[in-house]
């Protein structure tokens, strides 16, 4: 019990784990995008504010009357530079190579490739990360320009806010889409196991008694194991029932024989006469016997309503097989005045279950020398036909009436024995398993005159092997 509780796991708590999981690294895959994304969203602000301050800077660069340039810092550029309250902004403005103007002399610049206006990048100053922009521009003398740079950079707090808030959002944003599908997928699962608990309790309320399919309504992924069990218990209730014939017809038929050795035994036991008791003792050993064949047959039935194994059918020839099992009669035929034969040659090829075949051809020559009598003839004979395989066993003896032969088909319906097996008649099984074991293989059972229109003549049609 333990181990089928450990065993047991929630399907709903599987999928969710899946989801919470996959959706948790898909979610770190997007933050790492985000993070990437709100770093070049909060660099494209600043150098947008920091370009424009750059440029207003610019425009007030102008060169005075001995030729050196002066800088008229404008309050505009002064307010966006302190636009973020939270940061330092700093300036510098360099005139020709190696010329410094105005503004923070130590604050660094940073490099230009040629032709390129304006440069951005991330530096420090003074032990702080800096954003810088640099903005090459000239001043005209009216005779010449005089070319100059102007360096503006600042702190980076409100950048690093920026980021943040954006990444904080983002990362609410999956939270929210984590949680909802997992609601989602919560209830999903739960409406849709509902047919299975159906299922479950269709099967939970119904009698032990009662085998039959089950039809409740469930999805096409489930329905593969519903298909399977239906199939398993019908395959149950054909094992039941046959289970419950052999029970039956056992308690029905054995009855006879062993009130017969019951009733000798006390005969045998209230007699002086040795002559008597020995005679009780045949009786009894002969019901005893008669019993025995009666639980073999029935247990053979049995076997054949349990049903047949697929993995078991093969290729047989049925001249080998029917050949040796004519040879192990022969003696019995022989005890019996019975002149038993076989024809066939060559290979001719079924597909069936070796064991079962045995028992059909066992079953015929059995009845035949039951019922042939004395000094009759029997013949096993097997040939092949066009894409069949035919086996006959035939015999001159009394034979059965067209209007009985439908009725000795039938389970228990018993011959009139012939002349050597007066006293013994046959189970009533052995046509009947015949022509179960035939069906079982595909094959038909037919029962026709003798040659000369006498005996009986056993005629079944196999398949043959492709």
């Amino acid at each position: 019990m333990t181990a089928a509780v450990l065993s047991a796991y929630s399907l709903r708590r599987r999928l969710l784990a899946w989801l919470l999981v996959s959706t948790a690294a898909i979610g770190a895959i997007a933050m790492i995008d985000t993070w990437d994304e709100a770093i070049d969203t909060a660099n494209e602000v600043s150098d947008r504010v920091l370009a424009g301050s750059a440029l207003a800077i610019a425009e007030r660069v102008i060169v005075s009357e001995n030729g050196s340039l002066e800088v008229d810092i404008p309050y505009v550029a002064l307010e966006m530079l302190t636009s973020a309250a939270q940061d330092r902004v700093f300036y510098r403005v360099d005139g020709p190579p190696g010329t410094f103007v105005t503004g923070y002399q130590n604050l660094p610049s940073i490099p230009r490739r040629e032709g390129q206006a304006a440069a951005f990048g991330d530096s420090s100053f003074r032990g702080e990360p800096i954003r810088v922009a640099a903005l090459a521009r000239s001043a005209s003398t009216g005779i010449n320009s005089v070319p100059f740079t102007v360096t503006v950079a600042e702190t980076t707090i409100a950048r690093q806010q920026l980021t943040h808030a954006i990444l904080l959002r983002s990362a609410l944003r999956i939270l929210f889409m984590i949680l909802g599908a997992a609601a989602i997928v919560w209830v999903a699962v739960t409406l849709s196991l509902r047919p299975l608990y159906r299922f479950s309790e269709a099967l939970s309320e119904r009698s032990p008694d009662d085998l039959h399919p089950i039809t409740e309504r469930v999805p096409n992924e489930v329905q593969g194991l519903v298909d399977t069990v239906n199939s398993f218990m019908v395959r149950l209730e054909g094992a039941l029932d046959a289970l419950r014939h052999f029970t039956g017809n056992a308690g029905h038929q054995l009855r006879t024989p062993l009130a017969i050795v019951r009733t000798q035994l006390t005969l045998a036991r209230r007699s002086d006469n040795l002559g008597e008791v020995q005679q009780a003792a045949e009786k009894a050993d002969e019901a005893v016997g008669s019993a025995e064949r009666i639980l073999a047959q029935l247990l053979l039935m049995a076997r054949i309503d349990a049903a047949a194994r697929p993995e078991a059918m093969r290729e047989v020839d049925l001249v080998d097989l029917a050949r040796a099992v004519t040879a192990e009669h022969v003696p019995r035929a022989a005890e019996a005045g019975i002149d038993l034969g076989f024809e066939g040659e060559g290979e001719v090829m079924t597909i069936a279950e070796p064991i079962l075949i045995g028992e059909l051809v066992k079953n015929l020559i059995s009845n035949a020398l039951l019922y042939a009598g004395t000094g009759a003839e029997v013949t096993v004979r097997v040939r092949a036909e066009e894409d069949r395989a035919v086996l006959e066993v035939e015999d001159n003896g009394p034979g059965i009436p067209p209007d009985r032969r439908e009725a000795v088909l039938r389970r228990f319906e018993r011959g009139e024995a012939g002349t050597h097996g007066q006293g013994r008649p046959g189970t009533g099984l052995g046509l009947p398993i015949v022509d179960e074991i035939a069906r079982l293989h595909g094959a038909s059972l037919g029962l026709d005159d003798g040659r000369g229109g006498e005996g009986l003549r056993v005629v079944i049609i196999f398949p043959a092997a492709k």
